[in-house]
């Protein structure tokens, strides 16, 4: 009998959790180019929980599209941050109801004892960055696969 492969597993949605800082390049990686409409991002500051529901490009699936010569995918993927102590944003124009962000990288300035600011860098020079008692983010693929409506990888230009 031979051993497992890992392109035996199943296609199972993607459950992350990040709590050290060394957790935090991983999920930028996976966060860049995702998509967000403005008004999905949510502040629960009861909870001091914050949320954020986005179209993420399947970088993990990349090389996989490309060998089985498919479609490129985009997944519906649900970004939560916890022990959130508050938020502000720049370069963002929150009158503008349709308005759709485009996800750079996510960011981690530690402060003492394992709190910090916790820095989503948007395209255009937008950015929301919020303060945490500690790191406790979890990112969840919360739908199927779609094929992504370009149909091609994201592309970034020299500035």
């Amino acid at each position: 009998m031979a051993d497992a492969r890992f392109e035996d597993g199943g296609d199972v949605p993607l459950r992350l959790v990040a709590q050290e800082p060394g957790d935090i390049p991983v999920l930028s990686a996976l966060l860049q180019d995702a998509v967000v409409p403005a008004p999905e991002m949510r502040l629960d500051a009861k909870a001091r929980r914050f949320a954020v529901l986005l179209n993420r490009f399947r970088w993990e699936d990349r090389a996989a599209a490309e060998v089985a010569q498919r479609p490129y995918e985009r997944v519906r993927s649900l970004l939560v941050i916890e022990g959130v102590l508050s938020v502000k944003s720049t370069g963002i124009d929150r009158r503008t109801a349709d308005l759709v962000l485009s996800v750079l990288s996510l960011e981690f300035a530690p402060s003492v004892e394992g709190a910090g600011v916790l820095t989503l860098i948007l395209a255009g020079g937008g950015a929301v960055a919020l303060e945490v008692e500690a790191l406790d983010l979890r990112l969840e693929d919360v739908t199927r696969p779609y094929a992504a409506p370009s149909g091609k990888v994201p592309e970034h230009g020299a500035d």
